[in-house]
């Protein structure tokens, strides 16, 4: 099994190209279900969840071209509606076909895909909403079963509480629909807006594009038609390699970035006394010599994002004073404050709130990766940790960083993959 080493102490220098989105790409795949055509896909990232999802769709019968960072699909021939146990298990996001699959062909059967490590993200708000559209449910030997022979019918649809996948799938849901579907209390997230705009893009009619009511046409049933799809860049692999920079207290420059996307990432750095330069696709972070502690509450776009959250846990660990960081979205989402307190951290856990008290220094230690933005937080501490520095588990870490210890070792770190 695959570990990352790094020995830490090395400041960081020079550029680094962010990759496409893992949580846009994601969505956009699934979406080419409700096409009959060809559709290329471009700046993919090379992370193990997008070849899990098309392996899926290979499995149901699309045709598949992928090289690296491109990809076309051809969902024409699609023979099977039914998304097995197999690959849902190993990533939650594969939900997303539920949607697209009973719009397309007014049937599907797709495995739960149960809990996951940073806590239950149930998708009874997906169900709810899908019955709202006249779809037929049920619930038996682990799969969902989903049935509207005449097809979805718009539908006005009302969130109990935001959810990106919710969001995502009752989009997919109404493009193919018969009438209108409102969303209220959608997601806002840029992955929600790039799925809607290439949906748009493709002959569909959407209104309230990056609002919290967004309003769908649906085509009947007709295919779309979409154009070739850039996905966006990654906005949290951006502000991790902006955590590497201010806890390494380095100055590195960001490509290929749209720093809109990382605002919070960007005002919580400036806080903690980091400067900026800012273009319209790159920024560079300069340093400060002594971190101010923040104070971070998590919530929904465009607020501080719970994907970043412990990076930043990282990052207060070196500084001046005591940071006190809320997590509001997610249950179970402090299992790298363990792992962080090996290291020689000293953070506190009352509930949803994690106190990270400042010290000296950090140590070398072999540690293990709990999910996948734990894993990102270790990378963080090690790289600044005194000695050796070993990372298990970092399957996790593959999942949706492209080439992590590649990119740190063009900046400078002593960072290896190594095999036991």
């Amino acid at each position: 099994m695959d570990y990352l080493q790094i020995i830490g102490g090395n400041t960081l220098k020079g550029s680094v190209t962010i990759s496409g989105a893992k949580n846009s790409a994601l969505p956009v795949i699934a979406s080419t279900i409700l096409s009959n055509r060809p559709v290329k896909l471009t700046n993919l990232p090379n992370v193990v969840d997008i070849r899990t999802l098309l392996k899926l769709l290979k499995m149901l019968g699309g045709e598949i071209e992928h090289n690296g960072t491109t990809a076309t699909i051809n969902n024409a021939n699609i023979n099977s509606t039914k998304a097995v146990y197999e690959i849902v298990s190993k990533m939650r996001a594969s939900i997303l076909v539920l949607g697209p699959l009973l719009a397309r062909f007014g049937e599907c059967e797709v495995s739960l895909p149960g809990g996951c490590a940073i806590g239950q993200r149930p998708i009874d708000l997906h169900l709810k909403a899908l019955e709202a559209m006249g779809a037929k449910i049920e619930i038996k030997g682990g799969y969902v079963r989903a049935e509207a022979p005449d097809g979805l019918k718009g539908a006005k649809i009302i969130f109990d509480k935001i959810t990106v996948g919710g969001t995502e799938n009752i989009i997919m849901a109404g493009a193919l629909a018969k009438g209108v579907t409102k969303i209220i209390n959608s997601a806002k997230e840029p992955e929600v807006v790039q799925l809607c705009e290439i949906i748009r893009d493709a002959g569909v009619k959407i209104e309230g594009i990056g609002t919290s009511t967004i309003t769908i046409y649906g085509t009947n049933q007709k295919p779309l038609e979409f154009k070739e799809i850039k996905i966006i860049p990654d906005r949290i692999e951006a502000g991790t390699y902006l955590c590497a920079g201010a806890i390494t207290n380095s100055s590195i420059t960001l490509k290929e970035v749209n720093p809109t996307h990382i605002q919070s990432s960007i005002d919580k750095l400036e806080a903690m006394g980091c400067s900026f330069d800012i273009g319209e696709r790159e920024l560079t972070i300069y340093p400060t010599n002594r971190l101010k502690p923040i104070n971070i509450i998590t919530s929904e776009y465009p607020a501080f994002p719970t994907d970043m959250q412990a990076q930043f846990m990282a990052v207060a660990t070196m500084a001046i004073g005591e940071s006190l960081i809320e997590e509001r979205l997610f249950e179970n989402r402090f299992m790298h404050v363990s792992e962080l307190n090996r290291l020689g951290a000293d953070i506190w856990l009352k509930g949803s709130v994690a106190s990270v008290r400042p010290v000296a220094e950090l140590n070398g230690a072999d540690v293990m990766a709990t999910d996948l933005r734990a894993s990102s937080a270790l990378v963080l501490a090690g790289l600044v940790a005194k000695g050796v520095t070993n990372i298990r588990r970092i399957y996790h870490l593959d999942r949706g960083y492209d080439n992590l210890e590649g990119k740190l070792l063009s900046l400078g770190a002593n960072i290896k993959r190594l095999s036991e």
